[in-house]
């Protein structure tokens, strides 16, 4: 009786030629978008619980069925390289590690620019000097571990580029309206969800209001 062949996880699923130094570091850069969704947006909503996150990320999860549903579509192949890294059974038009990396450093671009987060525009060096290579350095990668042709990691980054502007003009000229429906709902307050878009430097009010609350006997802790 024969094995069923076998599938890997593709999420984590990056391979590089053994002793390539610059692949083994592209093949952690190619990881980032996982970083990204497990460590950075789950966190955010654990201790920070801000709308214009929860909304960053619904939008990051429509950014990737909007490329399944075109890689399904269009069903472009990977490289032959795909053979090697036991790719050739999915597809590869758009690179959706490209398209997840535009589409996040487009929003937090524009986030950190309309001073909605809690960078300011004082802070767009950051985006500057470490989102933008980062979203370059993931589209690189693709291409050199050998999972895109150039086609395909540029059509990635111009569709992202494009849902990232789109999804935010969405989100904070239409649904940013219904932010305090949202904060004032049963799921708002059971979760302590909150928007402080309104406020021009986060990282200050909160300094200056945990302090003042250190204060008040109302605000100290029990035990």
């Amino acid at each position: 009786m024969s094995n069923p062949p076998l599938k890997a996880v593709t999420l984590t699923h990056i391979r590089y030629q053994k002793g390539d130094r610059l692949g083994h570091f592209l093949a952690w850069i190619s990881l980032v978008p996982v970083f990204i969704s497990l460590g950075g947006f789950v966190s955010h909503f654990i201790f920070r619980r801000e709308l214009q996150g929860m909304f960053f990320a619904l939008g990051l999860l429509i950014s990737q069925f909007v490329n399944e549903f075109i890689k399904k579509s269009v069903q472009q192949a990977r490289p032959e390289t795909c053979a090697l890294l036991e790719m050739c059974d999915s597809h590869g038009w758009p690179s959706s590690h490209s398209q997840y990396m535009f589409f996040f450093a487009t929003y937090f671009n524009l986030l950190t620019y309309y001073k909605f987060g809690v960078l300011g525009r004082n802070q767009m060096w950051i985006v500057g000097f470490v989102v933008w290579p980062t979203a370059i350095l993931t589209m690189y990668s693709r291409v050199y571990l050998g999972y895109h042709t150039v086609g395909q990691v540029y059509a990635g980054a111009a569709l992202g580029l494009v849902l990232g502007v789109g999804w935010f003009w969405v989100v904070n000229s239409l649904l940013r309206n219904y932010f305090p429906a949202i904060e004032e709902s049963a799921f708002g307050r059971m979760f302590y969800v909150k928007d402080t878009s309104h406020i021009p430097n986060v990282l200050k009010f909160e300094y200056e209001n945990a302090r003042a609350a250190r204060k008040h006997v109302s605000y100290k802790r029990s035990d």
